[in-house]
């Protein structure tokens, strides 16, 4: 009777907080339904086959792409807001109701708490590069956290082979599904997290510098440790060109509504993760062309003959993938520092903006003039605008690109959703 009460109770706490405006309700929902039961959680995923993503970019697409492929055999249960917490894990499947699946987004600080308290079968690792160094873990550390986390378990995980510090966190379980997921951020990854020895990759020059500039390099290099025997390995699901080829060597093209290269390794991941639970590409891969945006991220909005696209880029790994997804157009960037954000704006001179050279730029936020100096640096021109609107009025009808962290992504997201 507990359980039942504190479901309750977190799904009307959340529709109380939406109908208040004071946002979607996953947090204090689940906040005030562990209250009245504090095993609410693993109550909630009892009796659900459950899958866990996590990684510093990419959980809450890759997230939405794997419950939609899961969907292929039933209702999944899945926190497609974002709130990847243990309270608003409790929310989602509170909200969820009874169904035989739940795939949850994860931050990569309470993995090993969750996989505690939902017996998750499957965990997909993504990426691990510098976030909000203000008040997180060193991503060294952070590695060795999942490492940790994930000895001994009887789960299967499905890890990106092209990141070092997934390799070393996930090497020696015996069940891994290695994807060849890539890594264009390669700065946090230059030393062994194993032995503290040089990462040698194969677009690197013989003083082991990448090639392309501002920590970026060829997002599938083979790469190995100079001092011991860390080393890529054979990735069972690889990306060749627009398409994913899967264990069997079956080739199977990927066409999706959402931009760039990191999507399609976001999908092989859904894939992977899918296969284990019976899933066949075949079916699972137009369930993934069905979806068009991810919480906002994505999403096309018509204002006053301009085509918005708006994309989140949280840090130095994300704005460059981000540069990557965006049009050659008219771009609006938008930098905050509130809490969500991290307060330190000095991983701007971790992003290499020189990608932007030759579009127009316009900058915006609360830090707008910390983005100004760093453009200065790497000889971008740039206009600043107060906001959304005075961006629309600036550019010509046509197609307009927005790339902000994440409150600055809220504060336009909600200007975008407002009636005008």
């Amino acid at each position: 009777m507990r359980t039942t009460l504190a479901a309750a109770v977190t799904r009307g706490v959340a529709a109380l907080s939406r109908i208040a405006g004071r946002g979607d309700g996953s947090v204090i929902g689940g906040r005030v339904g562990m209250m009245i039961d504090p095993a609410l959680l693993t109550h909630l995923a009892g009796g659900r086959r459950m899958a866990l993503v996590s990684g510093t970019n990419g959980k809450t697409t890759t997230t939405r792409l794997t419950a939609a492929a899961l969907g292929v055999l039933g209702p999944v249960a899945t926190n497609s807001y974002g709130a990847n917490m243990p309270a608003g894990h409790t929310t989602a499947l509170a909200r969820a109701g009874d169904t035989p699946y739940g795939v949850l987004e994860v931050d990569e600080h309470y993995l090993g708490r969750v996989l505690d308290e939902t017996g998750a079968e499957v965990v997909a690792l993504l990426n691990l590069s510098r976030d909000q160094l203000d008040r997180a873990k060193e991503v060294a550390m952070m590695a060795q956290l999942w490492r940790d986390a994930l000895q001994g378990r009887a789960i299967t995980i499905v890890a990106n082979a092209d990141d070092p510090l997934v390799t070393f966190a996930a090497a020696g379980h015996p069940r891994v599904t290695w994807v060849g997921a890539g890594q264009r951020w390669y700065d946090d990854s230059w030393v062994c997290p194993e032995c503290g020895g040089a990462i040698k990759r194969a677009d690197a020059d013989g003083a082991g510098e990448p090639q392309i500039a501002g920590g970026g390099g060829a997002p599938d290099a083979d790469w190995r440790c100079t001092g011991c025997d860390l080393c890529r390995p054979s990735p069972q699901w690889t990306i060749t060109g627009d398409s994913v080829v899967d264990p069997t060597g079956g080739r199977h093209q990927v066409l999706l509504e959402l931009p760039g290269r990191v999507n399609r390794a976001n999908a092989a991941t859904a894939l992977a993760v899918a296969a284990h639970f019976g899933v066949s590409p075949a079916d699972a891969l137009p369930r993934l062309a069905e979806v068009a945006s991810v919480a906002g991220r994505y999403a096309r909005v018509q204002r006053d003959g301009r085509a918005v696209r708006l994309l989140l880029a949280k840090n130095p790994a994300g704005w460059l993938e981000a540069f990557d997804m965006a049009d050659d157009a008219p771009t609006l960037l938008a930098v905050n520092a509130r809490g969500p954000d991290g307060l330190d704006t000095s991983w701007l001179f971790d992003v290499d903006f020189s990608p932007l050279r030759g579009r127009r730029v316009l900058i915006t936020g609360d830090r707008a003039h910390d983005l100004a100096v760093r453009l200065s640096v790497n000889g971008v021109p740039f206009e600043h605008v107060p906001g959304l609107r005075a961006a629309v009025a600036t550019v010509p009808p046509g197609q307009l690109e927005i790339i902000a962290n994440y409150t600055a992504f809220q504060d336009i997201r909600t200007e975008l959703n407002r009636v005008t």
